[in-house]
């Protein structure tokens, strides 16, 4: 039996400990890096309307790494081009915003360019499995492949990889599944890599400024963003810079002064206002999601009681979610959940077991 595995590599320190411990099982490992076009200001070229990347991943510094971690460990090693793609996703990204949604770049990234062309070209070396350096486990039971939680709830990314078909299962490998961010640290310090101390990578590897209405400014700089501030009754209560700046549930930066806490209640694109209201407002009954990828056998037939949770650093909510055609799902909370966002994913979890996850479309009363 072939154990070939192919390993996105990104120069981090968690893929490259990876390499190591894949090796050390006994896997012949094939290191492939993602050249996106998105390079700091020192490589001299960037995609368009991106800034300095220096605190990214996929730069021509991290290609560099990472090449030098696969020499090391002798590993063959490829550097795949995927700008095209990769501008695809900054496109979302602006576009999301200026659909009065806020994108999760790092799920389309995994969905589309990590676990499908990345697999694919995986596939074309007759590759047995494709490995990554998240925080998740996939864990084998009846005869079934799960995905669950890592064991380091710090820094758990099963959030972020509910949309990867359930077929590819299977052919999944995540070396630091059992691992706390610290032993990978002392690992790496062990086995003398480099990156032992490597800063980690920004959550928006594009954004590593963290100002991502200036790059839709640059990205789109025919579009105009600016407008009013209402509240519910739709009174103008001040004038803002671009709605693409904000989010469901901000209350910080909107760079309004009003006599009581404010937060952004809704974002309406056409009319270039931000809707401003209580913190109670901002309370939802539940949602309904679209392109729901399920991670379990079947589609569930029956309303099905899990947790839901809806961002990254959401602790989960207990729900009932209720399967509908066209990959659609409507969930009901227990409990009234707080800025619900369209445009964020909402993964659903039985225990530690992911069990699938989708788009949110609308938060519902």
């Amino acid at each position: 039996m072939s154990n070939r595995v192919v390993l996105a590599m990104s120069g981090g320190v968690d893929s490259s400990v990876s390499a190591w411990l894949l090796k050390q099982q006994g896997y012949e490992v094939i290191g492939l890096f993602m050249r996106t076009g998105v390079h700091g200001e020192s490589s001299g070229t960037a995609v368009p309307g991106v800034k300095d990347h220096k605190k990214g991943c996929c730069s021509a510094i991290d290609a560099g790494d990472a090449r030098r971690v696969a020499d090391r460990l002798d590993i063959p090693f490829y550097a795949l081009d995927f700008e095209k793609e990769f501008d695809r996703i900054i496109d979302y990204f602006a576009d999301e915003y200026l659909a009065g949604r806020t994108p999760n770049p790092c799920v389309v990234c995994n969905n589309w360019l990590k676990f499908g062309k990345l697999w694919s070209f995986g596939k074309q070396l007759e590759a047995d499995y494709i490995a990554t350096g998240h925080y998740a486990r996939i864990v084998r039971r009846d005869g079934d492949f799960e995905m669950h939680k890592a064991v380091d709830p710090e820094k758990d990314q099963s959030y972020v990889l509910h949309g990867i078909r359930k077929s590819i299962l299977p052919h999944l490998l995540f070396p630091l599944a059992e691992m706390r961010k610290e032993e990978v640290r002392k690992l790496a310090r062990e086995f003398g890599l480099a990156v032992a101390d490597k800063p980690d990578s920004v959550e928006i590897c594009f954004v590593p400024d963290g100002d991502h209405a200036g790059l839709i400014r640059r990205r789109r700089p025919e579009l105009v963003t600016s407008g009013a501030f209402v509240d519910t009754a739709g009174n103008v209560l001040a004038e803002h810079d671009g709605y693409v700046r904000f989010t469901i549930g901000q209350r910080k930066g909107l760079g309004y002064a009003a006599g009581s806490r404010r937060y952004v209640l809704d974002i309406i694109p056409e009319t270039r206002e931000v809707v401003l209201g209580d913190k109670e407002e901002l309370l939802a009954g539940g949602l309904r999601a679209s392109k729901v990828n399920w991670l379990t056998s079947e589609v569930p037939t029956e309303p099905l009681r899990c947790s839901a949770k809806i961002r990254y650093r959401h602790a989960g909510a207990a729900a009932v979610v209720s399967a509908l055609p066209n990959a659609e799902a409507d969930v009901e909370f227990a409990e009234p959940q707080s800025a619900v966002t369209p445009g964020q994913a909402v993964v659903f979890y039985d225990g530690e077991r992911v069990l699938g996850g989708g788009w949110i479309e609308e938060a519902v009363s």
